[in-house]
């Protein structure tokens, strides 16, 4: 099935491929087992072949963006990675900006942020895809993507490209319905308001030092673990838990922030979930609250 998938994909030139790859490579925490094939589709129509393909022939597969919220476990994974790299067409028409689901959100918020354009400073910070940070409702300082997203051009579960309004998309704190529904984001429609270029570019330099000084970017993580509890912070919650500075095998919990889990040491996988899974625990005991966890766990035995 595999092999005839890559012959097609050759055949009628609908992207590029690389067989097993480490997860290593497709996700921000560096560790995880290998991908059997990952799958790079030229644009939107060869998009729909493959998935159709994937689908007909009962493959599993998984759409990835940067895999900056995702743990995948150290097993080996049979189906298909497909990544929308080559999907990073942009057009902005002053504040209204299309773009496509495999550009880089950071890179997007920044350029149009510093352009004098307000709504997706938020972002400045956020090693996503526009894809993954739709799909997952990314926010941060008070704001997230459904604050400024308009509509979303999707592939749906029957494989018609559909349009969707904001309305539709079911947003909540770091959720949005494609979290329950299989469907793929292939463009994102954002409205956003002209501000003054000087303060917005100082706000994102306050908040990228801040950053800095706060989060340990030096170290492969992927953000924050824990959701915030309402009322409460779950980095101070695992820090009065006193597992801040934790190490289990090459994973520890930052002595920076304590709501990041950082690969320290060549970390496995198994050694951040063991990590997410005390801080849940000690949480609870302590202080009689479930953290949930905010990242994605891919490939792991149910």
């Amino acid at each position: 099935m595999m092999k005839n998938l890559i012959n097609i994909i050759d055949e009628k030139s609908l992207g590029t491929y690389k067989e097993n790859v480490s997860f290593k490579t497709l996700t921000t925490y560096k560790t995880g087992g290998n991908a059997r094939l990952v799958v790079y589709p030229n644009d939107v129509d060869s998009l729909r072949e493959i998935v159709k393909y994937l689908k007909d022939n009962n493959i599993d597969f998984k759409v990835f963006g940067n895999g900056s919220n995702i743990l995948a476990s150290s097993r080996d994974y049979e189906g298909v990675i497909i990544k929308l790299s080559n999907l990073k067409s942009l057009k902005q028409e002053g504040e209204y900006v299309e773009v496509e689901a495999g550009y880089n959100f950071a890179l997007l918020a920044n350029t149009i942020s510093r352009e004098g354009y307000s709504g997706l400073e938020f972002a400045c910070g956020i090693p996503a895809t526009v894809g993954g940070a739709v799909y997952m409702n990314a926010g941060a300082y008070l704001s997230d993507v459904s604050k400024v997203l308009e509509k979303v051009d999707i592939l749906d579960e029957n494989l018609e490209f559909r349009t969707l309004g904001n309305k539709d998309l079911d947003f909540s704190y770091r959720h949005s319905i494609f979290m329950e529904k299989n469907w793929i984001v292939l463009k994102a429609y954002f409205k956003l308001e002209k501000g003054e270029k000087d303060k917005i570019v100082a706000l994102i330099e306050d908040r990228k030092n801040r950053r800095f000084s706060s989060q340990p970017l030096e170290y492969p993580s992927a953000g924050s673990v824990f959701r915030n509890p309402e009322g409460n912070y779950a980095g101070k919650l695992i820090e009065d838990s006193n597992l801040k500075g934790f190490v289990h095998g090459g994973g520890q919990i930052s002595d920076k922030h304590a709501n990041f889990i950082i690969n320290k040491n060549n970390a496995t996988s198994e050694d951040i979930k063991y990590l997410m899974d005390l801080a849940k625990e000690e949480v609870e005991k302590n202080f009689g609250v479930k953290l949930r966890v905010e990242q994605e766990l891919f490939n792991w035995e149910k």
